[in-house]
């Protein structure tokens, strides 16, 4: 699948004119279209150089260990976690695992690497957080558990700060070298946050059960908005673009979709803050994106139709 990530946007229309024809211009779009697959898809990467996407779907053919997360460390070697709570390291040039051990007590969610590629970090279904020195093939140690499983993991702050989403919609910050116990903590007003991808060293997004797709500053920690949404539907993945131009997400709408990044890149955190009114909605970051206003409204509108079909039957049939 192929995305552009030029700096203008995209021309999509007709290559063939037609010189008797007053057609209006081609349509400009900030972001390529939905792509619509058989199956939602349960994987997302973006080539590091190409704009090219990859998505596997629950569908696919391929039979291995019971792996739920897998982290490329370099062109020859990738790590994998399983649903057992196992951690491998894998060499393409050799046979069996180079590292093979079980320290998590459950599935293993979300893998990282650190710059140097020496340590890989590890979220688990245990509510721990995993440390293993991949240069020494060795166990460092786990965290204290978390309320909830730790569902995705990444590094911010230019390496200075881990952050964890879990299960119950919470997100934990660690200190580098301090991965005993966490240094800070808050929640989103979201049912759960099932997958995290930074922008840049302080802003990343989160998708959670609820469909939304929100934009998170740390430090401070604040939600500061909407990027995009699967409407009723959970967001599954989520990656960004070699370029930072693009966020692709996939859902179980089994769509695939792209978000605009350039408005989230210049928000101003101070600035906001003194704008946003506490408990207020949250406002949209891109051209696609709703309010949550006007995504819970529209879902209270189907609840409310829902309603009043059943309430209109239910005359009826006392009719």
């Amino acid at each position: 699948m192929d995305s552009t990530c030029e700096e203008g946007p995209a021309n999509v229309g007709s290559d063939e004119e037609d010189s008797d024809s007053t057609e209006a211009p081609a349509r400009i779009r900030d972001t390529p279209e939905d792509i619509v697959l058989e199956a939602p898809a349960s994987g997302l990467a973006f080539h590091p150089t190409r704009d090219l996407l990859a998505a596997g779907d629950v569908d696919g053919d391929v039979f291995v260990a019971p792996i739920n997360s897998l982290l490329l460390v370099d062109e020859n070697v990738l790590a994998t976690g399983d649903d057992t709570g196992g951690v491998r390291l894998w060499d393409q040039r050799k046979e069996g695992p180079l590292m093979d051990m079980r320290q998590h007590e459950e599935y293993i969610a979300d893998m990282a690497l650190d710059p140097a590629k020496k340590l890989l970090l590890t979220a688990s279904g245990d509510g721990c957080l995993g440390v293993f020195n991949i240069k020494r093939r060795r166990f460092e140690l786990l965290s204290e558990p978390q309320s909830g499983d730790l569902t995705s993991v990444t590094l911010m702050k230019c390496g200075k700060k881990v952050a964890c989403g879990s299960s119950e919609g919470t997100i934990y910050l660690f200190n580098w070298n301090g991965f005993g116990a966490t240094s800070d903590r808050f929640a989103l007003r979201a049912e759960s946050i099932d997958c995290m991808v930074p922008v840049t060293e302080s802003l990343l997004c989160t998708g959670s059960t609820d469909g939304i797709i929100r934009a998170v500053n740390i430090l401070p920690n604040r939600v500061v908005g909407i990027v995009g949404q699967h409407p009723a539907e959970p967001v599954e993945e989520l990656a960004l673009s070699h370029c930072g131009l693009f966020l692709a997400s996939s859902g179980h709408d089994q769509h695939l979709k792209f978000w605009d990044m350039a408005q989230l890149r210049t928000v101003v955190v101070d600035d906001y803050r003194r704008r946003k009114k506490k408990g207020g909605p949250l406002r949209s970051l891109s051209n696609k994106a709703w309010s949550t206003d006007d995504f819970f409204a529209g879902l209270r509108e189907g609840e409310d139709s829902k309603a009043t079909e059943e309430a209109e039957e239910s005359e009826d049939d006392s009719d």
